[in-house]
C-alpha cells in the first residue's frame, strides 16, 4: 500500500530529497511562490490611491451611521461632534457615561463598570478630549476627565483592581473589596502619555503631564513634569495662568 505523504512531510521531502524529481519540483515551486505581477506606476499608483478613497469612505460612513449611534445609545448624555475612530469601544458591566463637547474616542478602548458597586459607576467626559487606542478606563465609583484632557494609547485607568488581596478570596473568585476601589479625578488641561496606568484614589492637577510608561499611585500637583513607577515630580511647567489663558481661547476656537 502505498505510504500517503502529509504536506509537512512533502515539504520535508521537497527540501531535503536529493532524487531529481524532488529538486525539480523544488526550484519550481521556489520560482512560482516569488511571482509577481507587473506593476507600472501610472496604473498602480492611482489604483491605491482609489483603494485610500474607499477604505475612507467606507470608515466614514460606517463611523456616521453605525459606530457612533450605537455609543450615543449606550451612553447616558454625549456632546456635539463626537469623532469615533476605528470602530465601537467595548463597554462592560452597569456604568453611567457623560461625553462632552468635540470628543475625539478610539474604537479599540475599554470602558467598565465594578459589577458589585453600590451605586452605579459613572465615567464623567469633558470638552474636547482625546481617549487613545487601546486605553481602558475601569470604573470603581467614578472616573472624572476634564476639558482638554489628552490620554494616549495604551493607558489605564483602574478605579478597581478587580481581585481581592487575599489569596483565598481570589482562588474563589470573589470581586475585590470596598478599600480597594477609589475615584479618579483628571484636572483640565492633564495628558497622560502612552501606557501610563492612574490607580484608584488618584488625582492629577490641571496641566499636569505624566511621561510614558509611569504608574501615578498618588496625588500631583498641577502644572509639572510627573513621571517613574511610582510617578514622581520631575520639573514645574508654565505658570497655570498663562496655560490657563491659552485653554480659555482654544475652547473659544471650538465653541464659535
Amino acid at each position: 500500500m502505498m505510504r500517503i505523504l502529509t504536506l509537512n512531510q512533502t515539504k520535508q521531502w521537497l527540501k531535503h530529497s536529493k532524487t531529481p524529481l524532488a529538486k525539480t519540483l523544488f526550484v519550481q515551486l521556489k520560482t512560482l511562490r516569488q511571482f509577481e505581477m507587473p506593476a507600472p506606476r501610472f496604473v498602480v499608483a492611482p489604483l491605491y490611491s482609489l483603494h485610500c478613497f474607499l477604505r475612507m469612505l467606507t470608515t466614514t460612513l460606517t463611523r456616521i451611521l453605525w459606530w457612533t449611534p450605537l455609543l450615543k445609545g449606550r451612553c447616558d448624555t454625549v456632546g456635539r461632534n463626537l469623532n469615533l475612530l476605528g470602530g465601537l469601544p467595548f463597554i462592560s458591566g452597569a456604568l453611567r457615561i457623560h461625553i462632552g463637547d468635540h470628543c475625539r474616542v478610539s474604537g479599540h478602548t475599554t470602558f467598565s463598570g465594578r459589577t458589585c458597586a453600590r451605586q452605579t459607576p459613572e465615567l464623567q467626559v469633558g470638552n474636547n478630549v482625546d481617549i487613545g487606542w487601546m486605553t481602558t478606563i475601569a470604573v470603581g465609583q467614578r472616573v472624572e476627565i476634564g476639558n482638554n484632557v489628552r490620554i494616549a494609547g495604551r493607558a489605564l485607568l483602574a478605579g478597581y483592581p478587580g481581585h481581592p488581596l487575599d489569596t483565598e478570596a481570589r482562588a474563589a473568585g470573589a470581586p475585590e473589596t470596598n478599600e480597594q476601589v477609589g475615584d479618579i479625578i483628571l484636572e483640565d488641561d492633564v495628558w497622560l502619555a502612552t501606557n501610563v496606568s492612574v490607580l484608584a484614589g488618584v488625582r492629577i492637577g490641571q496641566g499636569t503631564i505624566v511621561a510614558t510608561g509611569s504608574v501615578v499611585t498618588h496625588d500631583l500637583p498641577a502644572m509639572v513634569l510627573a513621571g517613574g513607577i511610582p510617578a514622581r515630580v520631575i520639573r514645574q511647567l508654565n505658570q497655570l495662568s498663562n496655560k490657563t489663558s491659552s485653554n480659555k481661547k482654544s475652547q473659544s476656537r471650538y465653541e464659535t
